[in-house]
Formats: structure tokens, C-alpha cells, sequence
């Protein structure tokens, strides 16, 4: 079928998108769905640094590609052998495909799944395909998804089916930035009652951090982030301190900020700077958290014997470090508990046309969790 996708072509363009135009809207071939695939209509496509690091060039993948990780749209269509989801069924993707067969898999920990870590780094679904082409080209998916399109071909072990009473807006929120954020804070740190968290970097996987460690009872929620909007949200969504890091000239104006130091020193923005800034905030015995992916040269020199003397962990987090089929279930129930509202993080919604002009929002650091939506309605 002849559908419309966003393409990449060539990373490294300059900025701003609007201008230099990185991304194409092109009419593409998807092939059917083959033995495990699922056939998506998308609705809505968010906008997020996983997409603009390959944009920018500081996470290299195979071009061509067509982009989009996080979404949320409506079974069309079934290829064999995928007997649990049904035409009209509403699912969100995940950026890593789980086989459910290797050893991360098999020790509940589907986020390091090994062939659909070669998969995304090949630009693959999880059975070894491409199912887009242009011409004579075979496109390559981002992340197994590629869900800046109207409709998509993935893995059924890239979906995860929602309950209804969700708009597609909502649904969306929960495939990539609540997943990656709350279980970061949940899973990863494992944040208990009472404890003290910092979360660097608001966005929506840091306003997603935020909320879960409200929701986790922390005593101390201290919010980092340069952009006077952001900040101001995070008071509302229930930060005790708010730190503008470019009007701090020291380490010690930082902890005064703070409050002292934290049991979880949380790096969400996904640069040096900011897991540096994530670090200096965790407190003796604590723990530093990061789900960024900033350039694949980044490095932080960290203290041996300050990590030993202080008993300190520093930590990664993927795909939220936990079971996403499970996971997502659980933090919708929250949101609508009303005890996680990650409505409050939505952005702006641009038009498929407009996805250059979106990903330069998201790249000026203004916005909160932008998106792409398709078909006729703005609030889909």
C-alpha cells in the first residue's frame, strides 16, 4: 500500500529544521505484514531526543530511514500467526521489540533483548526485514517502529495493547517518555517513601520522573531544568525546589539550592553537563540514575575513590528497566487514578507537514512532549 512517511535521508543537517529541511514527506510503498507483524494505523507521533539525536548525527544509524518510536494508533491488519490482538484493538509501540526468548528476555529484562538490539542498530524489524521501500530502495525503521507515517508495519513484540477510555494523544504519552521516566524513578531507583530525589532536565521524560516520584511519596523533589516554564510546571507538579543551573556559579551554591544532597540523583536530559550535574547532587550511599543517550563519545571521568569512600551507584536506565507489556498497564491505571497525570505534559501538536518546524521546538527546549498527529482531528 502507498502510504506517507517522514524520511531521512542524510543526518547532520543544520539547524533550523524549517530551513535546511532534514525531513522529507514522502509517498512510500509498506509492504503487508509478514508472520508476526501487525499492521498500525498511526494517530498520534511523538517528538522525542531519540528521534532528533539521529537527526543531529549524535546517535548514527543506517540511512535511509523512516523516524518515530512513540505512538499510539489502531490495529488495521494481522499477519500470521498473531492471535492475541484483533482490527479496531488500540495499541502504542516500544523502541526496543522483545523475542522473549534470549537471556535478558528470559530473566524479565526485555529492554536488553539482544536480537532486537541488532535489529534497531540494523534498521530491521525483529524478524530481519524492511517492510518500506522507495523505488527500488528499501527504507530502514527507526527503532523498529518508524511511526512518522500514516500507517506502519512492526513487530507484535513492539506493541502493547491499551485499555479504552484513552485519546490517542494520551496513549501515546506511554510508550517512550512515561515508560522511560517514571520507570527510571521506579524501577531503576527504585524510589521508596520518603526518600530524596533530583530530577535533571525537564522534559517529558523528566516531568515523567517527576510525577512518579510524587506518586512514590519522595520527601524532596528538586527539579533542574534552565527553561522558566519547565520549571515553573514542575512547582506545580509537586517539586520542593526549583534550580535555574546557568544562574549557579558553584558547586556549593547548587547543594545550598538543593537542600543538600539526594538518595537519587536523576539525569534525564541526556548530555554530559547534566549527568555531571545529576552526580554532584547524590549524596553520600546514593545513587545516580541516567536514561539519557548523548553522543556515543561522551564519557564522564568518575571518581574511583569517591565511588567506593561514599558507597555511591551510578546507574543506567533503558526503556524504563522494566516489562513494558506490564509496566504501561500499571502507570495508565495511575494516570487515571488521577495519581500520575501525565496529561499535564503534553505539548504542542504539529501536522505531519510541519515535523521539521516541530523537532526545531524540541530542539530550542521550550516545549514539553510535542507530537505529530495524523488523520483529521488536532486532538485525536
Amino acid at each position: 500500500m502507498k502510504i506517507r512517511a517522514a524520511v531521512l535521508r542524510q543526518m547532520g543537517l543544520p539547524a533550523p529544521y524549517a530551513e535546511s529541511r532534514p525531513i522529507q514527506i514522502t509517498e512510500v510503498e509498506l509492504d503487508p505484514p509478514c508472520p508476526g507483524e501487525v499492521l498500525v494505523r498511526i494517530h498520534v507521533a511523538g517528538l522525542c531526543h531519540s528521534d532528533l539525536s539521529v537527526i543531529n548525527g549524535d546517535r548514527p544509524r543506517v540511512m535511509p530511514m523512516a523516524l518515530g518510536h512513540e505512538s499510539s494508533g489502531e490495529v488495521v491488519a494481522l499477519g500470521a500467526g498473531v492471535d492475541d490482538l484483533a482490527p479496531g484493538d488500540h495499541v502504542v509501540s516500544v523502541f526496543v521489540p522483545s523475542c522473549g526468548h534470549c537471556n535478558p528476555c528470559m530473566a524479565g529484562r526485555p529492554a536488553l533483548c539482544e536480537p532486537g538490539a541488532r535489529a534497531n542498530t540494523e534498521g530491521v524489524l525483529l524478524g530481519g526485514g524492511r517492510r518500506l521501500h522507495l523505488g527500488d530502495v528499501a527504507l530502514n525503521h527507526h527503532l523498529g517502529v518508524s511511526c512518522f507515517a500514516d500507517h506502519a508495519v512492526v513487530s507484535r513484540r513492539s506493541l502493547v495493547k491499551m485499555a479504552p477510555g484513552l485519546s490517542h494523544r494520551e496513549a501515546a504519552l506511554f510508550g517512550c517518555a512515561v515508560l522511560t521516566g517514571a520507570g527510571a524513578i521506579i524501577n531503576r531507583a527504585r524510589l521508596k517513601a520518603g526518600d530524596t530525589v533530583a530530577i535533571v532536565g525537564l522534559g517529558g521524560v523528566g516531568l515523567s520522573g517527576l510525577l512518579a516520584a510524587v506518586a512514590a511519596g519522595a520527601r524532596r523533589i528538586v527539579a533542574v531544568e534552565p527553561d522558566a516554564g519547565k520549571r515553573a510546571l514542575a512547582g506545580t507538579l509537586g517539586a520542593t525546589h526549583l534550580i535555574d543551573p546557568k544562574a549557579l556559579g558553584s558547586d556549593a551554591e547548587l547543594l545550598e539550592a538543593a537542600g543538600g544532597g539526594v538518595d537519587v540523583g536523576y539525569d534525564a536530559a541526556g548530555n554530559l553537563a547534566a549527568f555531571e550535574t545529576a552526580y554532584k547532587l547524590t549524596r553520600r550511599g546514593g545513587q545516580t540514575v541516567t536514561s539519557g543517550l548523548p553522543h556515543p563519545k561522551a564519557a564522564f571521568a568518575l571518581p574511583i575513590s569517591q565511588l567506593v569512600g561514599e558507597e555511591r551507584e551510578v546507574r543506567g536506565s533503558y526503556l524504563g528497566s522494566g516489562v513494558p507489556a506490564i509496566d504501561i498497564g500499571r502507570y495508565v491505571d495511575l494516570y487515571q487514578q488521577g495519581r500520575l497525570p501525565v496529561n499535564r505534559l503534553m505539548g504542542e501538536a504539529f501536522t505531519l507537514d510541519r515535523i521539521n518546524e516541530g523537532f526545531d521546538h524540541l530542539a530550542s527546549g521550550a516545549g514539553l512532549r510535542d507530537c505529530v498527529v495524523l488523520g483529521d482531528a488536532i486532538d485525536s
